[in-house]
């Protein structure tokens, strides 16, 4: 019978939380900079301050979350890897 284990919860187990919160700002900083050419190429001024808007909710989301909570760090960390991928995925064509 072949065994086949649950992937772990904590994907960074083997690293300390120090690299998490690492982790979680280089995310952090990606998404922003895809936002920000977002809103620098908008077409329109609304469609700038919405790119403009998902900026700030990030920086408010990235000030909230305390450099000691690994969970918080880690559930942040896969939206954002979601966010970066469905934007860099749409460049792409």
């Amino acid at each position: 019978m072949t065994n086949h284990a649950q992937p772990p919860a904590d994907p960074y187990q083997v690293l300390p939380t120090a690299v998490v919160f690492d982790e979680f700002s280089e995310a952090a900083t990606t998404l922003t900079g895809l936002y920000n050419g977002r809103s620098k190429g908008a077409a329109t001024a609304e469609e700038r301050e919405e790119w403009w808007d998902k900026v700030m909710a990030l920086r408010n989301s990235r000030r909230v979350v305390r450099a000691h909570d690994r969970d918080q760090l880690i559930e942040h960390i896969a939206l954002w890897a979601r966010k970066i991928e469905e934007l860099e995925s749409s460049q792409r064509g």
